[in-house]
């Protein structure tokens, strides 16, 4: 008797199949079971960045104030000074900046000399307004300031303020007038407020009447 050969495969078809699966399954778990054993570990050698941030930081005196003495004797807190506004005016200024040194490509091959100035407001836009003011003034700035507005104290003779004080009094940060800040901006009296306007910086200086207006009614 011959037996038809495409009626053998078919009838060993499912057999072979169910073969061929029981292998692919040894192999997967065999596969598996190797990835999750082969080669050797060891523990980090390396200490915890955090915990060594505490570590040190449990290792500092806990009142700071000794080892630096107070605030008000921080150079770093040191504002710059300013007059105060006797009235009310708007100028404006073109803060042209002017290099110092030469500024070349890796080639060597000059970009830019000294001498050459330039006004960085033709390239970038100043999203927020200087709000300066002298200590006493606070509330001047805490009414005029919108929410992405910065706060600078400026210094008016043995009146310099403290700004970390008045940030966490206010809940709004404070920072203190750098002397950079004001010659770059040609800052004289406070308060005043510096905001952009296209390639020029507005400086609105606010006199008595102005700066003691009831909220809502400074421009």
């Amino acid at each position: 008797m011959t037996v038809d050969p495409l009626l053998l495969r078919d009838a060993t078809r499912p057999a072979l199949i169910a073969c061929a699966l029981m292998i692919a399954c040894s192999c997967s778990e065999t596969a598996v079971a190797s990835v999750s054993t082969i080669g050797r570990t060891w523990p980090i050698a390396e200490l915890d960045a955090l915990a060594e941030i505490e570590a040190k930081a449990a290792s500092l005196p806990k009142d700071m104030s000794k080892a630096f003495g107070p605030r008000e004797a921080w150079s770093a807190l040191k504002a710059a000074s300013l007059g105060t506004t006797t009235a009310d005016r708007v100028r404006s200024i073109v803060p042209f900046y002017t290099l110092d040194c030469d500024i070349k490509l890796p080639d060597g091959k000059l970009l830019y000399p000294k001498g050459f100035s330039f006004n960085p407001l033709t390239y970038v836009k100043m999203p927020q307004r200087l709000v300066i003011v002298h200590p006493r003034d606070m509330s001047f700035a805490l009414r005029t300031a919108r929410p992405s507005d910065f706060i600078l104290l400026a210094s008016l003779g043995k009146e310099n303020g403290d700004p970390i004080a008045l940030s966490e009094k206010t809940g709004r940060a404070v920072f203190i007038l750098e002397e950079r800040v004001k010659e770059r901006l040609g800052l004289t009296v406070a308060p005043v407020v510096v905001a952009q306007a296209g390639t020029r910086l507005i400086l609105t200086e606010y006199g008595p009447k102005s700066r003691s207006a009831p909220a809502g009614t400074v421009r």
